[in-house]
């Protein structure tokens, strides 16, 4: 993949229907209106149905025949639409006006929640005006600090959704500061534990080669000057940060200096996850709802 455009151009097979969590958002509004006019989808509404119509009204957003809300009290949004995606009465569930940790608190609810995996992961899909190609970024949202194992699943996660933009055979990039083995630097052991996992056979469908700096996993002149000998240095698809702090500051540089496009989902559940900020505009909302209904089609 190219550009992000190419996920709006792949219009879904069938209709799938998308569970919003506190819907009462104009920013989400304008997504779930922008979506329906693509025949991208169709959208439960879970909130107050009185302020959806209100925000709705004052926004001048038409919602269409494709939307349904569906009135809960407060507090009970979140709630409802993970029990709506659980019961497959919608297909993907879609972060509303709720803080992250509210909505995830249900997402893992052993009730009726949504985990599948081990480790449940953020992964997004960055396209920059000016690099050949989009990046993909892990984890800048869920895990704080993942150790070997969860590094591993965190790999696995991205790599399934690459290969859902027809990625294949990802080049994975475990950053670090330096690129070489330093005992006191746990990044630079992961990656190289990382790496060897891979030449094993335990991480699959993807080449795994670390630790590479930011640099040297982007950059194919970085990585000939340093003298790299890797099949990823310079030509990274996927790079998974050491921790969240790395991730999320990569993460919003890459947006806000940058100006890149984004589009990202929680990974590793029974069905896809749209996790996106208030902040987020709803061109990157909607380019992540589109990835997320791609990982449904397939």
């Amino acid at each position: 993949m190219k550009r992000l455009d190419q996920l709006l151009e792949n219009r879904p097979a069938e209709t799938h229907t998308v569970a919003v969590a506190q819907a009462e958002d104009s920013g989400v509004l304008e997504t779930v209106s922008q979506a329906v006019s693509r025949e991208l989808c169709s959208f439960n509404l879970f909130g107050e149905e009185r302020k959806i119509r209100d925000i709705a009204q004052q926004n001048d957003i038409s919602l269409g025949d494709k939307v349904t809300i569906i009135d809960t009290g407060p507090g009970k949004a979140s709630e409802e639409a993970v029990k709506a995606v659980r019961s497959r009465k919608a297909d993907v569930l879609m972060k509303g006006a709720v803080d992250t940790g509210t909505l995830m608190k249900q997402v893992l609810s052993k009730e009726y929640g949504l985990k599948q995996e081990k480790v449940l992961s953020h992964v997004a899909l960055f396209d920059f005006s000016d690099y050949k190609k989009v990046l993909f970024l892990t984890d800048s949202a869920l895990n704080i600090k993942p150790d070997l194992q969860q590094k591993a699943q965190i790999i696995e996660n991205a790599v399934r959704v690459a290969h859902r933009t027809n990625t294949d055979n990802p080049l994975v990039a475990p950053l670090a500061a330096i690129e070489t083995v330093n005992q006191t630097m746990e990044a630079t052991t992961d990656a190289a534990l990382l790496t060897q996992m891979n030449r094993r056979n335990q991480i699959k469908d993807c080449i795994v080669d670390g630790p590479l700096a930011f640099d040297n996993a982007i950059n194919e002149e970085a990585a000939s000057k340093k003298a790299i000998d890797s099949e990823v240095a310079g030509q990274a698809d996927i790079l998974v940060a050491p921790d969240i702090e790395v991730a999320n500051v990569l993460y919003k540089s890459f947006v806000y200096f940058a100006k890149a496009r984004v589009a990202g989902i929680i990974a590793g559940a029974t069905a896809p996850i749209v996790l996106t900020s208030r902040s987020d505009s709803p061109e990157n909302k909607l380019l992540s709802l589109a990835l997320a209904l791609q990982e449904e089609e397939k």
